[in-house]
């Protein structure tokens, strides 16, 4: 029985988890198997007990243990997953990620930056937009996906309207020229009408996330910045397994509150091998016309969380009504992210022309050959 077993075991590795795309073996997904009689006893543990692919994994492995001579019937027992085995799940499941990232038009090479946050109305679309035109006007060629399907707001924060075209099957992102580089932005606001609510679920919303790095062209690109939707659910999860390279940025805002919701996301991003490159403090204290500064939402939250984190605090960026008259116009404020763009342009996430240690040792070398006299 124990060779039997162990064959239902090799069989069950085809069974792949639906949203993981791995085998639910790998996963650590399946316990210890069991046959008495022809009846196989399989333990099954999930993420979530109410996970709504539980009913595909059970036919899945139903069908596929019946597949071995000797087994006559089939029980499962299902289980959630306690959180240290899910963290490892999201372990493996990365490491997979990365063996067999799909063929995108996004070099490997090209910094990939998630913009991140525990919960919504901290103003992450609004930084997108800041780095997005603040990394253009210093040349590069900006690819941005407004990943939060719901509420996506990017195409009016960055002034960019259209539908979008195909050329060779690709989705063409709309652009729009800014100092002396690009903004190249894939929205469902140019797939939908503005003001109609999508009535989706979460798994066609992750296929719709796909499909903007699968089925488009960003060919060319030097930077790609992702507007997440709020939480770490199926989308944050998703963009794991599709782009390894990805790193993230954390927005909060200086309520203690915010600070604490916004280290989940953190936790989320280093959970799944995520590089959190610092803190973007949103919302600080403004200055009036009669010189005093106005802590409306608090003080402290972005550097204590940036402190927790072991992260630099990037950007503190103020309240100011310049912020929303530019968002309603599509002219980005720009308000206090240029050290922040300077800080990954230089060092956090430099563009992939730039030179590593070695390279800057050669090159090094190269020019003093090159100057020497012969």
């Amino acid at each position: 029985m124990e060779s039997l077993s162990q064959e239902l075991r090799d069989r069950l590795r085809h069974v792949l988890d639906p949203e993981l795309g791995a085998s639910i073996v790998d996963l650590g997904m399946v316990g210890e198997i069991t046959i008495t009689a022809g009846t196989a006893h399989i333990p099954v543990a999930l993420t979530t007990i109410r996970c709504p692919l539980r009913q595909r994994i059970e036919r899945d492995v139903t069908q596929t243990a019946l597949t071995v001579e000797g087994v006559t019937s089939v029980m499962i027992e299902i289980s959630e997953m306690p959180p240290d085995a899910k963290a490892s799940l999201m372990d493996t499941a990365r490491r997979i990620a990365q063996a067999h990232a799909p063929e995108t038009t996004i070099p490997r090479t090209t910094p990939v930056i998630a913009v991140m946050s525990g919960k919504g109305g901290v103003g992450k679309s609004s930084v997108t937009a800041n780095i997005s035109v603040a990394l253009a006007r210093r040349g590069f060629i900006v690819g941005v996906i407004d990943a939060d399907i719901w509420g996506f707001s990017l195409p009016r924060l960055l002034g960019i309207e259209g539908s979008v075209a195909a050329i060779d099957g690709k989705m063409q992102p709309l652009a729009r020229s800014e100092g002396k580089g690009e903004i190249r932005l894939l929205s469902m606001g140019f797939l939908s009408e503005d003001d109609r609510a999508l009535l989706w679920r979460g798994l066609i919303v992750q296929r719709a996330v796909q499909q903007f790095i699968e089925d488009a062209d960003w060919a060319g690109i030097d930077y790609l910045i992702i507007d997440t939707p709020p939480g770490t659910g199926d989308i944050a999860m998703g963009l794991t397994r599709l782009l390894p390279q990805m790193s993230a940025v954390v927005v909060t805002t200086p309520a203690r509150a915010a600070q604490r919701v916004a280290s989940r996301a953190a936790d989320f991003a280093r959970r799944s091998h995520i590089r959190v490159l610092g803190v973007i403090e949103n919302m600080s204290p403004f200055r009036c016309s009669c010189g005093e500064h106005h802590a409306i939402f608090g003080v402290g939250g972005g550097a204590e969380l940036a402190e927790t984190l072991r992260v630099p605090l990037l950007a503190s960026i103020p309240l100011d009504t310049v912020v929303a008259h530019g968002g309603d116009t599509g002219q980005p404020a720009m308000l206090a992210v240029e050290p922040l763009v300077e800080a990954i342009v230089a060092d956090l996430a430099p563009p992939a022309g730039a030179l590593g240690c070695s390279a800057r040792l050669l090159d090094a070398v190269e020019r003093a050959v090159a100057d020497y006299p012969s």
